[in-house]
């Protein structure tokens, strides 16, 4: 398999993740963001586990994070994303709901903002399976975390009968000899989507026309895939061993799913308009302001290309959850109307919950919530106007304490 392209912001990543050669090292101490600033990826901890709950309107959930222990004997130890948080998702950019439960996830976390106003239990003491930094920067599935790595899947072998069995891989770089991979056993079942070119292949399919066995094992010559690794619950009580619920056999496949979770995302963002914080407010008469918002990251290009000098655009108060802060009308009612006035682009190395792109907005009547600091969503006029789901608003002025700030109730005692 080949490179997939890669948009701008990933590049950045990619290349912030190669200089982290420390990175566990640096991930023992515990970092915490302050107020105004995107944290540095490399001072945030790391850990993979599984996603076991998601409470998507109040972007939190809960993972079951690996440890050296017995996998099921862990409890899932829930999450907060950031306000700039990234999700990534078979490749492109997404969105918590776009991942079902199950699925392996690799996290990039750090401790609570400010403990006080946190929406998860807060962590005194972390352990490996119940880590203190549960606010999220980025969260990736594995075809994700390859494709950022440059890494591919390994096929060493296959066993299988009865329409299941396991199958041996690595993880290693598309030219193997770093000496470092592993092989891992995964179980696959009938239930296992395999993608090839534009059609989606069954185990009995690839069985039918001779590439695996029906019974026994094949070796399989360190076919270059990538997996999406899921945990289910497999035979003789080995419950440390994970599954494969999907294998891309090439370059094709992998673009096709990537291009309809960006296109999803895409009418998602769209609709829910564009996250930012605001950088400074500058105050005229009469309700004149103009403000300066940078756009989070993580987005697809094609989103932050409608963000031009001139082009009509509404601007409106959001939550750390990126709820609209008032939404009872639908998000335009509360929204401050204008133009963009000027774009621009920083230069060199860009945090990762930053697109690096930022914006003038020029009002003739500013809203409450649109000041330093804070949470905003922005939409070209261009972009549809929809209303959202009563979930992801605030009502206009009468939201409740735990509507507006989520606090860590639903989840269980630890």
């Amino acid at each position: 398999m080949t490179s997939l392209p890669h948009p701008k912001w990933l590049a950045t990543l990619c290349l912030g993740v190669c200089l982290l050669a420390g990175f566990a090292t640096a991930a023992d101490e515990s970092f915490r963001p302050e107020p105004g600033k995107f944290p540095p990826l490399e001072k945030a901890a790391s850990y993979r586990g599984e996603l076991a709950f998601v409470d998507h309107a109040n972007r939190r959930g809960s993972i079951r994070v690996q440890g050296p222990g017995m996998f099921f004997r862990n409890s899932p130890q829930p999450f907060a994303m950031l306000p700039y948080g990234a999700v990534r998702y078979r490749g492109a950019p997404a969105d918590l709901r776009d991942i079902p439960l199950g699925t392996m996830l690799h996290v990039r976390a750090f401790l609570p903002p400010d403990p006080k106003t946190s929406a998860v239990p807060v962590i005194q003491k972390g352990t490996t399976e119940r880590p203190a930094e549960n606010h999220v920067l980025l969260i990736e599935d594995e075809p994700s975390l390859c494709l950022r790595e440059g890494k591919v899947w390994k096929l060493k072998e296959v066993d299988l009968q009865n329409n299941e069995g396991a199958i041996l891989a690595s993880r290693e770089t598309k030219q193997g000899g770093d000496g470092k991979a592993t092989a891992e056993k995964f179980t696959l079942n009938a239930g296992t989507r395999i993608w090839r070119g534009r059609e989606c292949l069954s185990l009995t399919d690839l069985i039918a026309d001779g590439t695996w066995p029906a019974t026994g094992k094949k070796s399989l010559g360190d076919q270059a895939v990538l997996l999406g690794i899921a945990w289910h619950p497999t035979p003789e009580s080995v419950f440390n061993q994970f599954h494969v619920a999907d294998i891309w056999l090439d370059d094709t496949s992998m673009q096709r799913a990537a291009q309809r979770q960006t296109e999803a995302h895409n009418a998602l963002v769209r609709s829910y308009w564009m996250p930012a914080w605001v950088d400074h407010v500058e105050y005229g008469k009469f309700g004149r302001a103009t403000v300066t918002a940078t756009l989070f990251g993580g987005m697809d290009d094609a989103l932050y290309a409608d963000f031009k000098k001139d082009v009509p655009t509404l601007m409106a108060a959001a939550e750390n959850t990126l709820k609209h802060s008032a939404g009872a009308y639908g998000p335009d009612h509360m929204a401050a109307g204008g133009q963009i006035i000027a774009v621009t682009k920083a230069e060199g190395p860009i945090p990762l919950g930053s697109s690096g792109i930022q914006i003038r907005f020029e009002t003739d009547l500013i809203t409450e919530g649109m000041r330093p600091g804070r949470v905003v969503r922005v939409r070209p006029t261009s972009w549809p106007r929809h209303a959202v789901p009563r979930e992801e608003y605030l009502n206009d002025g009468g939201s409740g304490h735990e509507e507006r700030f989520p606090t860590p109730a639903i989840f269980p005692k630890l």
